[in-house]
């Protein structure tokens, strides 16, 4: 791997958590690289681990021990501020639960992470436009949360997630609220985006879901367990025991 293609580079990585008395190991000496342009799935079950390293990816958290370099910048020494500004300005988070604001539209609440920027108004407006028209929702960029379906309001949050072009596109169980059809669709819809570029890191516990990632990572008791082409994973034979793999040429 050329280092101009590494975007993510995590090099021994320890989390600790104090609970009353006993120390909990989150994470144990995690070692992690995602290219420009990868589409990567973080599995595991609840206490694995996957949820910490995805605070530490976001910059939401940070290691006790261990180096973080996001796009060639060393984040692990910066401050509160320094942190805050990497997230607004190069992670695009998608979460569960949408977290959209119910009295703003979604084009205001698209709108929302470029207040933080010196993007003036009308090219604030004129991006966030474009961001939701790419997840296809231009028809309905004037409607607040309560007027939209689930896979709407997921769209919304995408969009606002892309508007500031971010260099990573962090999903956290991004389907977990929506049923399979709907589900389907908003895997579709980063399908494009990667196509497109995009570097995506999902998070999840679904095999199915996973499944539409080009590489797999698991997790157990803080570890990294193992680290496969998605065809090589075991959810992919599970799911196609066949062994077809046309969904994934090309790419």
């Amino acid at each position: 791997m050329s280092p101009n293609d590494i975007l993510i580079s995590l090099k021994n990585i320890h989390r600790r958590y104090r609970v009353g008395s006993e120390t909990v190991h989150a994470l144990r000496g995690v070692n992690l690289q995602v290219r420009r342009n990868e589409y990567v799935a973080i599995m595991g079950h609840s206490g694995s681990g996957k949820s910490t390293l995805m605070n530490i990816l976001g910059c939401l958290d940070r290691a006790d021990e261990g180096t973080y370099e996001l796009n060639g910048i060393l984040t692990t020494e910066m401050s509160g501020a320094q942190l805050a500004q990497i997230r607004n300005e190069q992670i695009g988070f998608v979460f569960q639960s949408y977290e959209l604001l119910p009295r703003l539209n979604a084009l205001k609440n698209v709108e929302l992470p470029l207040l933080y920027s010196k993007v003036g108004f009308l090219a604030r407006r004129r991006l966030a436009q474009e961001a939701l028209e790419r997840v296809g929702l231009a028809e309905r960029m004037h409607h607040r949360p309560n007027q939209l379906s689930g896979g709407e309001k997921q769209r919304v949050a995408v969009a606002r997630a892309l508007v500031a072009r971010p260099s990573l596109l962090l999903a956290d169980e991004p389907t977990g609220n929506l049923d399979t059809q709907t589900s389907q669709s908003i895997m579709a819809l980063f399908e494009t985006l990667y196509q497109q570029g995009q570097t995506i890191i999902l998070v999840t516990h679904e095999a199915d879901i996973a499944c539409h990632a080009r590489r797999i990572v698991r997790m157990r008791d803080g570890q990294i367990i193992s680290d496969l082409p998605v065809e090589q994973d075991p959810a992919w034979a599970l799911l196609h025991p066949t062994g077809t793999v046309s969904q994934k040429e090309g790419r």
